[in-house]
């Protein structure tokens, strides 16, 4: 049975790399060595292996990966730390223009007033 890796490292700027493997020792290493110059983590090593997730099915992994690209810094280190429970807060919009955030229920439309 083949497994396959969604993982997270953190990198030596303290930013996040998200990545997607069948082999995750071999995938640290590779990063580590700067086997590829063009990549993300070529200019950020050394990179260390800080979460990841085992898939079965490599589409699933894949979906998952681009799922937690698109995530806040926040909501990756709540993952990475196993805080499941902060993940749909760390979800909400918090922008002052978003309709839950205005004081009133936006199904009502603005009266101008």
């Amino acid at each position: 049975m083949k497994f396959y890796y969604v993982y997270l490292l953190k990198c030596k700027d303290g930013s996040y790399y998200v990545g997607v493997t069948s082999n995750v020792d071999r995938r640290l290493m590779e990063h580590n060595a700067g086997k590829y110059p063009d990549a993300y983590t070529y200019k950020l090593r050394p990179v260390e292996l800080v979460w990841y997730q085992d898939f079965l099915d490599p589409n699933q992994a894949i979906v998952f990966e681009k799922k937690i690209k698109k995530w806040s810094r926040a909501k990756k280190e709540a993952l990475i730390n196993g805080e499941y429970d902060l993940l749909p807060f760390l979800s909400e919009c918090k922008n002052d223009s978003h309709a839950k955030n205005k004081g009133f229920d936006s199904a009502q439309p603005d009266s101008g007033a």
